[in-house]
């Protein structure tokens, strides 16, 4: 496209908020342009001296392409081409079939106008739509923005006017919220809004949707599919550096922020995902991660790349993973604490025997060592992963040392619930001291902030300059995670920045508060968070879901604590009640933190 077609994109208007202040240049740049500026930074000269002073060297285009996980469907396509790629009920494609599906789709994009930088939003469960939209997107130089399915109109108008998305796909069951979200764009006469994809179910029987002339969308995705190209010329990225995806927090803290990925993160991530997993070619991988929380992270790319099969689920359950595994002989999943909480607390009459070990890869929020112990007695392999969107969803990995099997059970949960060390697309993660930024000891007991630095870090927030320095200021990404470092240099968080809790001066970590919750045999979920208290500043304030059958009290609950912790960690105030989460399992302190404050002060 065109130099001066590229300068009026909405991306090229975001270029400040995706570079810090040292990197700034006018807005008047391409993004391409900005691209191109930040891969050489400052020392774009010295770095091209260091191979244009040897003779006989040259960079063309026999040797050095954009790094972009478009290439895993393309490989696959050709080293897997009967293999299946994806089953969702009595649907079933080969990887062939795939390839072709995206390249059609991606050409139906650009007839409908979209253009290279243009954002394509997603509104979906686990449907084999979104896994496509993963693929076609890019391939028509877009950058895609899977919404999360749990978002209400209010929200997702915000973030479509935030991202400017130019078309939104939207399964059936959603189409509602979509509505509503476009009655309230209506309303803003500076946003334009999204054309809307309806995603049907494949099998219309089961669609419970009905529509009116006036109420159907414009366009369906299968019949939109169909009008593409499947000879379509993928338009490959010019620069590794160019957006793939623009993924919005979940919201544990504060207003979402849209953290911006590359094409070379996503490529570099996907791969070191697989990597750490040991995930070998032709898997068969259960879809129980939302597709939309850090693409899946990022093994919707890197499934492709190892040729696995995707077993699609809309909604998850534990009758629906036991069933799949025995259906579809499943070898690996993946799921936050709270999904495998759900499956070691299922009823027996929802549970299968496992026809082989399924592997789990868990990550999202610390897994109390209870849960991690329960999943292995059930016949799980479970490892634990840790990350943030901003750093492409994986990011550590707690390495397991076969020295470790020797242990008593109790003390492997301890060390598997550690997250570990850097996997081997990033450059260094350490444990730092926020202020002076020096690392802490080796000691496991010192807390600093975990911070990482390397090539599967977010390119910046969109639209947020400000928020994109302060995560980056003093050269790293400063994640907002307290943790230790042991002696091994594993890391083990201990909590967030702003949910430690400050009791007469003592630093109380709510994750080991949680764990010992955890432990008593009537609690299903706990969370604690800070009341305040005017003698003590702050003391800890339990929320606490029992199982289904169990009874226990206030004192009780306490008196446990007292029995497993120092005395100031343990709660002095419990309250028995559902615990809010986002869609990726993730608890919203923030809201316990209001309902914490609104009790007052206990002394």
């Amino acid at each position: 496209m065109a130099m001066n077609l590229l300068v009026k994109n909405s991306w090229t208007r975001l270029v400040s908020s995706l570079t810090t202040r040292s990197l700034f240049i006018p807005v008047t740049h391409s993004y391409r342009e900005y691209c191109s500026d930040f891969a050489g930074s400052n020392n774009k000269s010295e770095q091209e001296e260091s191979w244009n002073s040897v003779e006989g060297l040259v960079r063309c285009s026999a040797n050095h392409v954009p790094l972009s996980p478009i290439g895993f469907l393309e490989r696959a396509a050709k080293a897997y081409r009967d293999r299946t790629s994806i089953i969702y009920g009595s649907l079933k494609h080969t990887w062939a079939q795939t390839h072709q599906r995206c390249l059609k789709l991606a050409s139906a994009l650009t007839q409908l106008g979209i253009s290279r930088g243009d954002v394509v939003a997603t509104l979906a469960p686990n449907v084999p739509a979104m896994y496509e939209l993963h693929f076609a997107a890019p391939m028509a130089g877009a950058v895609l923005c899977p919404l999360n399915a749990r978002l209400d109109s209010a929200m997702l108008s915000v973030l479509l006017s935030h991202s400017e998305a130019k078309i939104v796909f939207v399964d059936h069951q959603l189409l509602e919220i979509v509505d509503g979200a476009l009655d309230l764009l209506a309303q803003n006469a500076d946003s334009k809004p999204p054309v809307v994809v309806l995603i049907a179910d494949f099998d219309e029987s089961s669609s419970s949707t009905s529509f009116t002339s006036e109420t159907k969308p414009p366009y369906e995705y299968e019949s939109l599919l169909e009008m593409g190209n499947s000879g379509f010329e993928i338009r490959r990225p010019k620069s590794e550096w160019d957006p793939i995806s623009v993924n919005y927090t979940s919201g544990t803290t504060s207003r979402p922020k849209g953290v911006v990925y590359s094409h070379r993160g996503a490529y570099l991530n996907s791969l070191a995902t697989v990597l750490l997993h040991g995930i070998g070619s032709m898997c068969v991988y259960l879809w129980t991660v939302p597709m939309f929380h850090c693409n899946g992270w990022c093994l919707i790319w890197g499934l492709a790349a190892q040729g696995g099969t995707n077993i699609c689920l809309r909604k998850v359950t534990p009758k629906g993973i036991f069933d799949s595994i025995a259906l579809y002989n499943v070898t690996l999943m993946g799921g936050a604490p709270t999904v495998l909480n759900m499956i070691v607390n299922s009823p027996v009459s929802d549970r299968r025997p496992l026809p082989h070990k399924v592997e789990v890869m868990t990550g999202g929020s610390p897994p109390p060592p209870q849960i991690l112990f329960n999943m292995e007695k059930m016949g799980f392999g479970v490892n634990h992963l840790y990350g943030l969107t901003e750093t492409y969803g994986p990011g550590t990995y707690c390495s397991w040392k076969p020295e470790w099997d020797s242990l008593p059970s109790d003390e492997r949960s301890k060390l598997k619930a550690r997250q570990g060390v850097q996997h081997v697309g990033l450059e260094e993660v350490d444990v730092r001291d926020p202020v002076t930024m020096e690392s802490v000891p080796h000691d496991g007991r010192t807390m600093g902030e975990i911070m990482f630095r390397g090539n599967t870090v977010m390119i910046g927030y969109l639209k947020d300059l400000k928020a994109t320095e302060e995560a980056f200021k003093g050269g790293w990404f400063r994640s907002g995670d307290l943790a230790v470092k042991h002696p091994d240099n594993y890391i083990e968080i201990k909590d967030r920045l702003k949910d430690i809790i400050i009791s007469g001066g003592e630093n109380i970590s709510t994750v080991e508060v949680e764990t010992i919750l955890f432990s008593h045999p009537a609690v299903l979920e706990a969370a604690v968070v800070a009341r305040p208290d005017n003698h003590w500043g702050q003391t800890p304030c339990a929320f606490v879901k029992l199982k289904d059958g169990y009874n226990a009290n206030e004192q009780e609950l306490i008196q446990f604590c007292r029995d497993h912790l120092p005395h100031y960690m343990a709660p002095r105030t419990v309250i028995f009640d559902d615990i809010p989460k986002t869609s990726t399992g993730k608890i919203q302190k923030f809201i316990l933190r209001e309902k914490a404050k609104a009790l007052g002060s206990l002394s």
